[in-house]
């Protein structure tokens, strides 16, 4: 089979396609023939940085995440032809990931899904948008009413959260650092858009929100939990903002009284969550936002741009 293979560190231009074999089946496993899989920042921190490291299994087919159908079910849930999405757990670090034509991943790994996206469509959808829902349900207990702020809304995961958080019947605002994005927010269900300068609690803002998904990170995360009403939620889910940790963390002085704190990892999803999140999207129609799709053989490019940034939104790899 097709496979993007990586030995250690390298550049994007030294990518190609690889010929490997077709992985053995073994308990416990499903293969999958992939059709898509999208493409993520830390997959070219991987290649920059962190593959010649003794905790990554290399050679390597990275990817953590992709779309496709159950090849060959093992002795799993699964059945020959389900159609499935899979993320995380491992994928593309401690295993073989998406970029190949077939993946050999852990049932607990995959997920069975009722869909009428295409591939390309639905390979927006597994680690972007369960992020986003996994933040508003199980970080921010989003409901019908509530006054959502999403911190960091021009990112893939901002995205996604402005459509969820409208489609689960909240009044969505979007922050962002320049205007020129405020239609497009509002396009896909922002309710209202603002400028991120940082000082977002000593805005006079005309719809004041009680919950915040932070994406910026650290470095806007103080101003988050300032500018929530009381009581107040803001879950920190992102580092867009490069800053990694909060110096001196003195939960005391740091958490303004009646706010809570959260925040959203996405290494444990479940069939459960991953149901309602796609009832969510058939039920409200969205449609999952992407920018650039490459094939496999434009690997080199694709990761380019994955690494240069500025794609726009999210970048698909087609398999097939």
């Amino acid at each position: 089979m097709k496979a993007i293979v990586i030995n250690g560190c390298c550049k994007a231009e030294d990518l190609q396609i690889s010929e490997i074999p077709v992985p053995a089946v073994r308990p416990g496993w499903v293969l999958v023939k992939v059709y898509a899989a999208g493409l993520n920042h830390s997959e070219a921190l991987l290649r920059m940085f962190e593959a010649d490291n003794d905790y990554i299994n290399t050679p390597i087919v990275p990817g953590i995440e992709c779309v496709g159908e159950i090849a060959d079910a093992s002795d799993s849930r699964f059945a020959v032809g389900d159609k499935v999405i899979a993320l995380m757990g491992g994928m593309g670090r401690s295993f073989n990931g998406s970029y190949a034509e077939y993946a050999l991943l852990p049932e607990k790994n995959v997920f069975k899904v009722d869909t009428d996206l295409d591939w390309i469509a639905l390979a927006a959808v597994p680690e972007t948008y369960f992020t986003a829902y996994g933040s508003l349900t199980q970080g921010l207990l989003l409901t019908g009413g509530d006054r959502l702020l999403v911190r960091g809304a021009t990112s893939t995961v901002g995205k996604a959260a402005v459509q969820l958080g409208k489609a689960m019947g909240a009044t969505v605002i979007a922050a962002c650092r320049n205007e020129r994005s405020f239609d497009e927010l509002k396009a896909i269900g922002a309710d209202c858009c603002i400028i991120d300068d940082e000082h977002i609690s000593e805005q006079n803002l005309a719809v004041k929100p009680g919950k915040v998904l932070e994406l910026v990170g650290p470095r806007t995360l103080r101003d988050s939990l300032l500018a929530v009403t009381r009581p107040g939620y803001v879950c920190n889910t992102g580092i867009l903002g490069n800053v990694f940790s909060v110096p001196n963390f003195d939960p005391i002085k740091y958490i303004p009284n009646g706010v809570f704190l959260t925040g959203f990892f996405s290494n444990f999803p479940t069939q459960e969550v991953i149901d309602r999140l796609f009832a969510v999207i058939k039920a409200a129609g969205i449609q999952p936002l992407y920018s650039k799709v490459f094939t496999m053989e434009q690997i080199s490019q694709a990761h380019t741009l994955l690494e240069k940034g500025g794609a726009g939104g999210k970048i698909i790899l087609k398999m097939t």
